[in-house]
């Protein structure tokens, strides 16, 4: 079948879709515009709309958007992120123009109500509470606030009380106004579909919407916060992190780096870090590696949680790990083990028809183009020793390195 059709409608809405035989279908719309769009006052605004989009457009109220697609056996679901939004649907190949109607009046005519505003305020509070009863949660959020400082990328996406309480109808209609630009959105889309019909409902839902274009560039982020924070919480398990700031996705860097963060601490129970503290020492029941990118920086970080008299010890082998990163070049043997590793999970991922439509989708939006995953394949084989030597002295030397600890 062919891989991939791109469409540019004349409203500057992209279009990319993958033809496939499953029998469940997937689409979505993938919009620029996150937690870093906000200014100072609207932290958790940009996650307030994402919610907001379920509950009322012009002709459908709440329960009858909620029902269009789960009437049919489908599902309807969305996330922010500090630089997207993403509202998504599966669903029977059947009844994709149905979704598409439905996404497509959710997205351009959502008219939030004060009144589900309300109740919509106390739902987030609800989720603001669950996860400041989680260290395990918050921790990363907080090394990433303070990694970020004075930046909007280091707005927590859920914001915080005293600013959902204040946002009224107006501040999300404002901030849907100035941020949800046609040229920033792309509608991403897996299934058994014809093309010629995809064409005709594309152009009769999506084409007809009024062209808009972002002016307003996003601030970008500059410098290199060092902390080290404790907090006190009186927890049963000490919760640690360590990192430093990272590579963007523009960077040729980032391969190696992923490649180190899965070494590290990645979903393999064979990662350095969890065979040395979890089964050598016994320290920690869970420990990863995590690699976040941003369009011109990210945030590498790794975690661990164990009882508060071990944690010394932890971060000292921590460091080793990192040291021996930094002078020891790794062996062939290493090297390809490693390659094949992280090429074998990121197969696996897209062997899910719903994480490869974020992932095509995401790709459109920020490059404009879809990368065929064998060219993905072949750049993580190149990654030699030297490349991996020089990413770990860049980033890994101690003076450059933040922590925060939750006990």
């Amino acid at each position: 079948m062919e891989k991939y059709v791109t469409i540019l409608l004349k409203n500057g809405i992209r279009v990319v879709h993958q033809p496939s035989n499953s029998h469940v279908a997937h689409c979505g719309f993938i919009i620029n515009t996150g937690t870093r769009d906000e200014s100072n006052g609207q932290a958790g605004l940009a996650h307030m709309v994402e919610h907001m989009m379920f509950k009322g457009t012009k002709k459908r109220k709440a329960y009858h958007v909620l029902s269009r697609i789960e009437d049919i056996g489908g599902e309807l679901d969305a996330y922010t992120t500090k630089e997207e939004t993403c509202i998504y649907a599966s669903f029977l190949p059947e009844y994709f123009e149905r979704t598409v109607e439905l996404l497509t009046d959710v997205v351009f005519s959502s008219t939030f109500p004060e009144r589900e505003l309300k109740k919509e305020k106390e739902v987030v509070i609800e989720e603001l509470n669950s996860y400041m009863d989680n260290p395990g949660e918050w921790i990363f959020d907080e090394f990433e606030s303070r990694l970020f400082a004075n930046h909007s990328l280091g707005h927590n996406i859920l914001g915080d009380i005293k600013s959902v309480k204040k946002y009224s109808s107006k501040d999300v209609i404002d901030f849907v106004r100035n941020n949800y630009h046609t040229d920033q959105m792309v509608f991403t889309s897996i299934g058994d579909i014809n093309i010629k019909k995809l064409k005709y409902i594309l152009e009769k839902y999506l084409g007809n919407q009024a062209p808009s274009y972002r002016i307003i560039k996003r601030k970008k982020w500059k410098g290199n916060f060092v902390f080290n924070h404790i907090e006190n919480r009186q927890t049963y398990q000490t919760h640690c992190i360590i990192g430093s700031r990272a590579f963007g996705y523009l960077s040729d860097k980032k391969f190696p780096l992923l490649l180190i963060s899965n070494l590290l601490g990645g979903p393999g129970l064979n990662s350095r870090l969890n065979l040395l503290l979890r089964e050598k020492h016994g320290l920690a029941y869970n420990i990863e590696s995590n690699y976040t990118c941003f369009n011109e920086t990210g945030n590498f970080n790794i975690y661990f949680g164990t009882e508060n008299e071990n944690v010394k010890k932890g971060f000292r082998l921590i460091r080793k790990e990192l040291d021996n990163l930094m002078n020891k070049r790794l062996g062939p043997i290493q090297l390809e083990k490693a390659k094949k590793q992280l090429i074998g999970q990121i197969a696996i991922s897209n062997e899910i028809n719903s994480n490869l439509l974020l992932s095509v989708g995401k790709s459109y939006l920020l490059y404009n183009k879809i990368d065929p995953i064998e060219d993905v394949y072949k750049r993580i084989n190149k990654i030699n020793a030297d490349e991996i030597l020089d990413v770990s002295n860049e980033l890994f030397h101690p003076d450059n390195m933040s922590s925060v600890i939750c006990h």
